[in-house]
């Protein structure tokens, strides 16, 4: 099964065509080997999202394009853990939060203007690294420290789900969903932490 999936993964990296937005960085020979690898999962996303309006993104750019712009731009492991973050806060909360830091919206839709590389001049009163630190120690716990306690409370559970499943495959010698599920829980404590510090440099409710 494992090189049936694998044959699938290679052919889609050689044949992609620039039909969706993250096949752009597939077909590129710009693009390191590991960053096209990072960003396949994600084109395949895109040919599900794209054609129906029930995965319709609250963000711009939506999360799977912040994604492939994050691997692309830091790499498969830091940009991992930037997409990671990113959709922890894509979640029913995230307009309300938007609304009280004053961030711009799309012109064109409406959506929720929130980019990979944020405005050096938005800052927030709460200290990053002591936001970092204690996400470190509960996940979730940085973010409600810089004020956003549900996208606190979102990141606990994420890590939660990803945590527990890692857990249980493991324990049962899963040796696909062992791995799959640790990496997935490493990379979602990881944001965790990211998003914590990034919540408390640049998210703040304005008056």
């Amino acid at each position: 099964m494992a090189r049936i999936l694998l044959m699938i993964m290679i052919h889609a990296l050689l044949c992609a065509q620039s039909k969706y937005p993250a096949d752009t960085l597939l077909v590129s020979k710009r693009s390191p080997t590991l960053n096209r690898i990072g960003v396949f999962p994600i084109s395949l996303w895109q040919r599900l999202s794209y054609n129906t309006n029930i995965f319709n993104c609250q963000f711009f750019p939506s999360c799977s394009n912040y994604g492939a712009e994050a691997i692309s731009s830091n790499g498969i492991l830091k940009g991992s853990i930037i997409a990671s973050e990113r959709i922890t806060r894509c979640n029913p909360f995230a307009y309300n939060y938007h609304l009280e830091s004053k961030y711009p919206f799309n012109g064109e839709d409406g959506r929720l203007i929130d980019l990979v590389k944020q405005d050096e001049s938005q800052s927030s009163n709460r200290s990053p690294l002591v936001a970092a630190l204690l996400s470190t120690i509960i996940p979730g716990a940085g973010r409600a420290y810089s004020g956003r306690i549900m996208d606190g409370i979102m990141g606990f559970w994420t890590f939660y789900l990803t945590g527990s499943s890692a857990y249980f495959s493991i324990k049962e010698k899963r040796a696909i969903a062992g791995p799959l599920f640790f990496t997935t829980a490493a990379v979602v404590y990881l944001g965790e932490i990211y998003g914590a510090w990034r919540s408390a440099k640049y998210y703040r409710k304005v008056d």
